[in-house]
């Protein structure tokens, strides 16, 4: 097997299920209002998965999308990596299934779970592989966050949305994908966390957050390791096409953006507005709304940052597909 000098983002791919959910409907058991949730989050709206639109199908639809826009016959992919927190069972992994599914049969497959940075982890491990010689590698992030949330907790109910992105990752004699900022800090694992474990009898575990915690580090955290993520790179701000954190919520995204004070050219992601937090899947969901709309073109260059329970981060530089 050979080895390659780099890789790089070949397609880009999104599922966003049907169901649009408004804040008027997430807000009545929280006994709060629409005004609340958008000044606390930013949040309008988010999707919610329906009963056909599960982990694997949604991951399977944006890989389907993101093969093709990189002009990738399935049969070719060598790997799929698929980042999610939110499967309801350890075993079997899912991403052999996603494979069977958009006909790479032969793909190996694996399941990773680092929370809202999981994207950005399978990214850097997908980077790594293709250096080692795999030809495609798929990075999904697929979540159905509907399904963890207790709907009468009002510090996580308005805020999670279902949907899937994914990305093929190739080789390349330029590297596309820079090297990646990660860590994490165990210490805070009971920020965002299960309030239960999923063998104790009668009881469904919902995701609980400590939020004034989690946005304190999270505006501290995400400015440096984008100024990390940028010198590691060799990229200087003003050449950043697109800012693309993961969504966790407006005034985050805002905050970090303005603390890294990024020129006006830079497109700032704010998918979060209208898919709500998606965990994994943010990232590459809100990098295809960006080159979708035009607001950032291929061949630009895109700081991307991770963040969530763990407490895990990670950040890279990539070049647009």
């Amino acid at each position: 097997m050979s080895s390659h000098r780099g890789s790089t983002i070949l397609g880009v791919g999104a599922y966003r299920p049907a169901r649009i959910v408004g804040n008027d409907e997430v807000s009545g058991p929280i006994d709060s209002s629409d005004e609340w949730i958008r000044r606390r989050s930013g949040i309008v709206t988010r999707r919610f998965a329906g009963p056909d639109e599960t982990v694997v199908s949604m991951a399977a639809e944006a890989a389907r999308k993101a093969a093709a826009q990189a002009g990738t016959d399935p049969r070719d992919l060598d790997v799929i990596l698929l980042a999610t927190m939110s499967l309801l069972h350890q075993s079997p992994p899912a991403a052999p299934q996603v494979a069977e599914l958009i006909g790479a049969r032969a793909a190996a497959g694996m399941d990773l779970n680092a929370a809202c940075s999981g994207f950005s982890y399978a990214l850097a491990l997908a980077d790594g592989l293709i250096r080692s010689g795999a030809r495609r590698v798929v990075v999904v992030g697929s979540e159905r966050m509907s399904d963890l949330i207790d709907r009468t907790d009002r510090s996580t109910a308005f805020l999670f949305g279902d949907g899937a992105g994914a990305v093929v990752v190739g080789a390349a004699d330029t590297p596309g994908i820079g090297p990646v900022v990660w860590g994490s800090d165990g210490s805070r694992h009971h920020l965002i966390a299960h309030d239960a474990a999923w063998g104790e009898p009668g009881t469904r575990p919902y995701l609980r957050m400590v939020g004034p915690e989690v946005f304190r580090w999270a505006i501290e955290m995400i400015p440096d390791i984008s100024r990390r993520a940028l010198a590691a790179a060799g990229t200087d701000p003003s050449e950043l096409a697109a800012f693309i954190p993961h969504q966790a919520n407006l005034r985050i995204v805002e905050a970090a953006a303005r603390v890294l004070a990024l020129p006006a050219h830079t497109a700032v992601a704010r998918d979060v507005v209208h898919a709500g937090n998606t965990s994994a899947a943010s990232v590459p969901l809100a990098m295809e709304a960006l080159l979708a709309r035009g607001e950032a073109g291929s061949g630009g260059r895109a700081l991307l940052a991770g963040f969530g329970a763990g407490l895990t981060y990670a950040a890279q530089v990539v070049t647009l597909p």
